[in-house]
């Protein structure tokens, strides 16, 4: 499948005028790293699914989905990537769109757009395989893109034809998506709300967006676990400290640089050892395990930027393991993606945490190690001081102004930054060491 959609890439390319096609660049614009099958996973403030879907097994019956994305970046082409990777038989996807979100389900006038794979309006993804659209273009973004589009959101429409089976999902979006009844058939083309009566805070099936830029980007990877994908920040408030970077690299550069997000709730560096649709965790596939779909498969990558290992030890897992695991992934990513940048970013405080396996004093010690070894190791090509940013010295904890939760509300867990917190991480990344430019 991953052939075929490069070749139809090729053949779109090879159409366009040669200026045009020589000044293009395919860029990862927005991604979400797959787990599942639904409902396994972490989500945030999930609204009550079993009206949407009465039964897991089944997954998704000849119903329609719109997923609402933040593009990173703008162009005046797109292309998504529907996954089927934890599924365990094939999907049938039709009536594909995209267009520019209005508000809540809705579709702004004349935005919508039809998606096709390989020319057709209906693709059939195989269990473990992926399929990536033909370019679609978007008349409503010009070049350069209107600066009133930033932080504006795409809505992603697709409907599943039959029962698609265990669904692939990413669990913690913390963005409100929408669903609507099983059985009622295709919606995608419908611009109005009527249609999606279901909201959910997970994404379903589509783990990538791409768009076509006229000037060349450089793609940088948050990769990681929760406080990458952002656990405790606000519901559709796009505050993780990846987005805070983002805003960051576009007030200083405008879009030569895109960030986007692999994060998974509960991810670990090494563990588990074994992940498959009969037996998933909660945390996803290994981090080693998905290096391939989730960094080296995006289009324009330059950068990683990686956070994890509390996970590791909450689970027991030897600072040594983690270590060597990092080691291992940082091998293979120059191996597979000769001249990429990777940086490493201190873990977090996790002591005292209400998670009771991952506030042990054993595990801080651990987590000390583990970032002596970021700080002094050689293979890496900068190191990102999270730790600093969020320790209170005097209590070896996360900062108790970091503490209070932001999206579910209470008093926090002493383990995942609130808002102020993830503010926090992403102002203290020196932008001139990750973009080895000045502003």
């Amino acid at each position: 499948m991953k052939r075929l959609a490069l070749l139809v890439t090729m053949l779109f390319v090879s159409l366009l005028p040669t200026s045009q096609a020589g000044a293009q660049q395919w860029v990862a614009s927005w991604t979400a790293s797959v787990h599942g099958p639904y409902p396994v996973g972490n989500p945030t403030a999930q609204p009550e699914l079993k009206y949407a879907f009465p039964s897991a097994q089944q997954g998704a019956r000849n119903q329609s989905f719109r997923m609402i994305v933040r593009p990173d970046v703008w162009g005046p082409q797109t292309r998504i990537r529907l996954s089927n990777a934890f599924g365990t038989q094939p999907v049938t996807f039709n009536d594909a769109y995209v267009g520019l979100q209005e508000s809540g389900s809705a579709v702004l006038k004349a935005t919508n757009q039809r998606v096709l794979f390989g020319g057709q309006k209906s693709v059939t993804v195989q269990p473990g395989q992926s399929v990536v659209s033909d370019a679609v273009a978007l008349p409503f973004v010009k070049t350069p893109p209107d600066p009133l589009l930033k932080g504006r959101k795409l809505a992603v429409s697709f409907h599943v034809v039959g029962e698609s089976g265990p669904m692939t999902w990413h669990a913690k979006a913390l963005q409100t998506s929408y669903l609507s009844a099983p059985g009622s058939g295709p919606h995608s083309q419908d611009e109005g709300e009527s249609p999606f009566p279901f909201s959910t805070t997970s994404w379903y099936f589509l783990d990538e967006v791409d768009m076509n830029l006229p000037a060349k980007a450089d793609v940088i990877v948050a990769f990681g676990d929760s406080i990458t994908d952002g656990t405790a920040s606000t519901i559709n408030g796009d505050d993780r400290w990846p987005d805070v970077l983002s805003r960051r690299l576009h007030a200083a550069y405008g879009d030569d640089f895109v960030v986007v997000n692999e994060g998974i709730g509960g991810n670990q560096v090494v563990g588990p050892a074994e992940y498959t649709p009969a037996k998933p965790m909660a945390g996803g596939p290994s981090a080693l395990s998905r290096l391939d779909r989730d960094i080296v498969s995006l289009p324009g990558v330059s950068a990683v930027i990686w956070l994890e290992g509390i996970n590791d030890f909450g689970a027991d897992a030897s600072a040594n393991a983690v270590m060597a695991g990092y080691t291992k992934g940082v091998d293979y990513l120059r191996q597979k993606m000769p001249g990429v940048r990777i940086y490493v970013a201190t873990l977090t405080p996790a002591l005292n945490s209400a998670i009771a396996t991952h506030g042990r004093p054993e595990v801080d010690a651990k987590r000390k190690a583990l970032n002596e070894f970021f700080r002094t190791s050689k293979i890496f090509d900068g190191v990102i001081d999270f730790d600093k940013a969020t320790l209170d010295p005097a209590t070896g904890e996360v900062k108790v102004e970091f503490q209070p939760n932001s999206s579910t509300g209470g008093p926090g867990d002493k383990l995942h930054p609130n808002r102020a917190g993830y503010a926090a991480m992403g102002n203290t990344i020196d932008l001139a060491v990750i973009t080895g430019r000045q502003k």
